[in-house]
């Protein structure tokens, strides 16, 4: 359960703590969400942006590398969850700037990619 609503952990992760972040503090605008995650990758992670646009490898090994990354987080995510558990408040403060940054890794990298397909004259390149 994802407060008094019925949900799962996966789609507690992929909608309902994106959806309470954006009433909680961007004013259920979704724009002001973006720019403060872009904000957030200029500014807090501008160090750490490097390394998620890093891998220049094959695109499967980076999409492997990417899906360790995942589920690692996924289980750290499970950890202490109870089958038929109520998450709230500690469980959504925790998780958040996890969401928060793997939907900035995500936007960066697939730029990265996009910026490398295209790679500056407008003509599919392969990668």
């Amino acid at each position: 359960r994802w407060y008094r609503r019925k949900s799962n952990l996966h789609h507690v992760w992929d909608v309902d703590v994106i959806e309470q972040a954006m009433k909680d503090f961007y004013g259920k605008d979704q724009d002001a969400m973006v720019k403060a995650i872009q904000r957030n990758i200029t500014e807090d992670w501008s160090r750490e942006e490097k390394q998620w646009e890093a891998c220049r490898s094959k695109t499967k090994t980076c999409a492997d590398k990417y899906a360790q990354e995942s589920a690692a987080l996924a289980c750290d995510a499970y950890k202490g969850v109870e089958q038929d558990s109520t998450l709230g408040d500690e469980y959504y403060s925790e998780a958040l700037p996890v969401v928060e940054k793997r939907i900035a890794q995500g936007a960066v990298r697939l730029a990265a990619i996009l910026n490398r397909i295209f790679s500056g004259n407008g003509k599919l390149q392969s990668i």
